[in-house]
């Protein structure tokens, strides 16, 4: 897990540029359809065997003898992470957050990963995320140690769950660098997020800030919904709340950039001639976007010259009586940024079920290949993409972090825990 910059540049890889010296996401590597939907074949375990298990059903020390405990200060990140921060507990391993001076950091947390190192097959955890935003719940595979002599250093997020319902799914290139224009170095790297259930207003701050200069919000809602407020706020550590009508004003320094007067705005159509895309840009939640009821529906942002964006912001939806109801609210949205050639995605809700992945229980899961990476999210499929450069064994990796791009970071965070319940590697039986 980490945090960088990416730059809309097609590398020779397939995936997308990122800048040294930050923490992780970027743009999904395919082209998205002009209405993109989330497809979800469920993963069949038949044909497969569980060939290695933890299911935390020891004493605490015991913990010692299967998995390596980081130890140290993580300086792109608000915490350091110890073993003590580490409890296995009536079967649970508990990664625990405490507000704590260790480290040369106010937060203390945990982080570890497996002494076993594993390649090709199914790998699955089941967790609940720390019950507070600005937490970053992790189950991961990485190299450790030099490039190997197969394929490159990578990193493979299988999730970093943002509290209450996000996830997010990332793939770095740890071996490569490429020095842009500008004199900065960068890495590979791809990045896809989901995030899930319904609400008036989203905040979507990017692990990996963009470059681009078109960027658009679809929907495939029915019959039409209401975008009062989208809104792209340059790089920042915090952003303000999505409901407030004052939000660009509300940080010293923060740009919205959908408010510059360069900015062009257009849409799909309209539901009805009073509700213009530019009503979405317009600073007040009074006036609306409103989608037609059919046919593709988007608003798309386009500035002259490319812009960097940190944060994704929209209001949706309808009020009544001074509260929000679910009408006109949107059922799934993208997020897509424009590379030169083709649409990216940048974050997908797909549910219209209400989420908290703190309150209970869900399994993220990878298939990996030689060939190709897939992601799961309760044995349902989120993202497919070829397998470029993870050939190499590694660890198993779980950890907490508190970090600014998942939300506020407040006194919530003391005491909570990513609390897993027991983590499964299976492989083909005709493959062992």
């Amino acid at each position: 897990m980490s945090r960088l910059h990416v730059y809309l540049r097609p590398l020779t890889i397939g995936l997308l540029a990122v800048v040294l010296g930050v923490v992780a996401p970027s743009f999904a590597e395919n082209p998205a359809d002009p209405s993109p939907t989330v497809s979800q074949p469920q993963m069949d375990l038949s044909g497969w065997k569980l060939v290695w298990q933890d299911e935390f059903d020891y004493p605490n020390e015991d913990l010692d003898k299967h998995w390596e405990s980081q130890n140290a200060p993580s300086h792109h990140i608000l915490c350091s992470r110890w073993r003590e921060n580490v409890v296995v507990k009536d079967g649970i391993l508990h990664l625990v957050n405490r507000k704590q001076q260790r480290g040369g950091q106010d937060w203390t947390s945990g982080s570890i990963w497996t002494r076993k190192k594993f390649k090709y097959g199914y790998f699955e955890c089941r967790y609940r995320y720390a019950e507070a935003t600005g937490t970053n719940n992790s189950f991961w595979l990485m190299t450790r140690g030099d490039d190997p002599t197969e394929g490159k250093r990578f990193e493979i997020d299988i999730n970093e769950g943002h509290y209450p319902n996000e996830v997010n799914t990332n793939i770095h290139n740890w071996s490569d660098v490429v020095v842009g224009d500008d004199g900065k170095k960068s890495h590979p790297s791809a990045h896809k997020g989901f995030a899930f259930g319904m609400r008036p207003d989203y905040s979507l701050p990017l692990e990996i800030p963009i470059t681009t200069t078109r960027l658009r919000l679809a929907s495939n809602t029915s019959p039409h919904f209401h975008i009062r407020e989208l809104r792209v706020f340059g790089v920042s550590d915090r952003y303000p709340d999505p409901l407030s009508e004052s939000a660009d004003q509300d940080i010293d320094g923060l740009v919205n950039h959908a408010a510059d007067a360069s900015a062009r705005v257009t849409a799909s159509g309209v539901y009805n001639p009073n509700t213009r895309p530019e009503h979405a840009v317009d600073g007040t939640i009074s006036t609306s976007w409103t989608s037609p009821d059919d046919g593709e529906k988007w608003i798309e942002l386009q500035w002259p010259d490319p812009i960097t964006i940190g944060c994704v912001q929209f209001i949706n939806g309808w009020q009544k009586d001074g509260h929000w109801t679910g009408w006109g609210q949107v059922s799934d949205y993208t997020i897509q940024a424009h590379d030169g050639k083709t649409w990216q995605d940048v974050a997908t809700m797909n549910s219209k079920d209400e989420a908290d992945f703190g309150a209970n229980y869900h399994t993220y899961g990878l298939l990996w290949t030689e060939d190709e990476l897939v992601f799961y999210q309760d044995r349902k499929e989120l993202r497919r993409t070829p397998n470029e450069f993870c050939k190499s064994e590694c660890p198993i990796w779980l950890s907490e972090a508190i970090i600014h791009w998942a939300g506020t970071v407040s006194d919530q965070i003391d005491g909570t825990s990513m609390k897993v319940d027991w983590v499964r590697y299976y492989q083909k039986e005709n493959e062992r």
